[in-house]
């Protein structure tokens, strides 16, 4: 399991401990230093089933500073995922990647279901 995470991220943190808490063996990967690609997001995305917005951290200010609400609508998801892979802080976490479930984001109910 890959543990995709910015260290200084609270919701990071949080999962971290969380994982640590249910004694969940992962491989930690620092997004800002190793960045997915793209054929690593197309993987995940295409796994996890969720709408490739759901891959971007809106809240973040890279995201806010490209005006990325306005142009997201009109790219295509290549356009989308080729931008992710350009910088890690447009992608939201942390991730989880297990062979066969992507988790995006932390929410404990569904780590809980996904991985316990």
């Amino acid at each position: 399991m890959i543990f995709i995470e910015y260290p200084k991220c609270s919701t990071c943190v949080k999962a971290k401990k969380w994982l640590d808490d249910h004694g969940i063996e992962y491989t930690d990967r620092h997004i800002k230093e190793e960045n997915p690609t793209f054929e690593e997001l197309e993987a995940f995305w295409k796994r996890s089933g969720l709408d490739l917005k759901k891959f971007f951290n809106t809240s973040g200010l890279l995201y806010k500073s490209m005006n990325l609400k306005d142009k997201l609508p009109t790219m295509t998801d290549e356009e989308k995922l080729r931008l992710l892979a350009t910088d890690g802080m447009l992608v939201k976490r942390p991730i989880i990647v297990t062979d066969d479930t992507v988790l995006v984001g932390f929410k404990e109910a569904d780590w809980a279901n996904a991985l316990l």
